[in-house]
């Protein structure tokens, strides 16, 4: 039996290249595109390294339709796992033409090449964004979505809907949006993991930057926040873990198990932690100390957000198994290989 085929758009980035892994390792081909805009070919290396294939990578734009084209003209795919898109939030409020432009027009085009070519299901990176500032914890897939405090944020939002109406209006088209809460970590190989152009935006890689003597210290925003210890409280998914809640939707796609054709899940731990309790944990786990400050808050942070991950444990049969513990070793591990510290 010929294996099902997915193709993965911006497959060179952290999750993209950690999905493919696990793609590869559930038995499924699959075909990597990306601009390499904020990504790195290194990614694509490690993850013909870690599974021992020839992945094939091709460089393209997918708001660039007709070089796009030329992709589903060449491979025989029957999935999509869409991750192209901008997506720092505060570069976002800076530049919003280019972020409505980049990722609404990347993930018509995907559709748009799908219904042209007859591929029928597709995956959507969403966020926990969408959810706002919940009125209560944690959020399920019914909590109501929240205005968005930047045009990143919208964009999610913009493209759950697009996804939506689209399954809606093609028949046979099926789609499934994984609304992810704090991706972090790294592969245990310590060959693909989040790899920051510039600053860090995220709290982990700064972290491990701060670590490793990149930076000199890491700024702790608010600790005066109304949750135990003051500071805020997010939901940490370990990124291998994540993959794998990829690998259960499109299996549950190409299996013909979808409830409706259009469907949401949360992809959490279920379990909030604050960033205190986060940066405690890794001194703890790493055996080094950090250097570190309270600093004032960040504007557009919200408090606390973590997931209610039931619907997708019962319905995807997926559930996050990777420690906190084994995250941040992994993490520190990845910063370790890509600064050639010995230890």
């Amino acid at each position: 039996m010929k294996k099902s085929c997915v193709l993965v758009s911006g497959g060179a980035g952290y999750i993209g290249s950690h999905t493919s892994v696990e793609l590869i390792n559930a038995g499924y081909d699959v075909v990597i595109v990306d601009n390499l805009s904020n990504s790195d070919l290194n990614a694509v290396e490690g993850v013909r390294k870690i599974t021992g294939v020839d992945i094939p990578f091709v460089e393209v734009d997918c708001c660039d339709r007709a070089a796009f084209r030329k992709v589903f003209e060449q491979y025989e795919f029957d999935s999509v796992i869409h991750f192209a898109a901008s997506k720092a939030v505060g570069e976002s409020v800076q530049k919003p033409l280019e972020y409505y432009g980049n990722n609404l027009t990347s993930f018509m085009n995907v559709i748009s090449l799908m219904r042209e070519f007859g591929r029928r299901n597709i995956v959507f990176s969403s966020s926990c964004t969408v959810y706002g500032e919940p009125e209560k914890q944690p959020v399920t897939e019914q909590t109501p979505r929240k205005p968005a405090t930047s045009p990143y944020g919208n964009t999610k939002q913009m493209c759950e809907d697009i996804l939506r109406d689209s399954v809606g209006a093609y028949e046979g088209m099926k789609g499934i949006a994984l609304r992810y809460f704090n991706p972090i970590g790294a592969h245990p190989s310590a060959l693909i993991g989040e790899l920051p152009r510039g600053v860090p935006q995220n709290l982990v890689p700064y972290i491990t930057q701060t670590a490793a003597g990149l930076r000199e210290c890491l700024s702790v925003f608010g600790d005066d926040y109304p949750t135990p210890d003051g500071s805020c409280i997010r939901d940490y998914i370990d990124v291998v873990d994540l993959a794998r809640a990829h690998v259960a939707a499109i299996r549950r796609m190409i299996g013909n198990r979808s409830a409706e054709p259009y469907e949401v899940f949360n992809v959490g731990t279920g379990r909030g932690v604050s960033v205190l309790e986060l940066v405690h944990k890794f001194e703890e786990v790493n055996h080094l100390k950090l250097n570190y400050k309270i600093a004032p808050r960040r504007a557009g942070d919200i408090i606390a957000i973590w997931a209610d991950p039931t619907l997708a444990n019962t319905e995807l049969g997926w559930t996050a198994e990777r420690t906190l513990d084994q995250t941040l070793a992994a993490a520190w591990a990845w910063e370790k290989h890509i600064r050639g510290i010995k230890n």
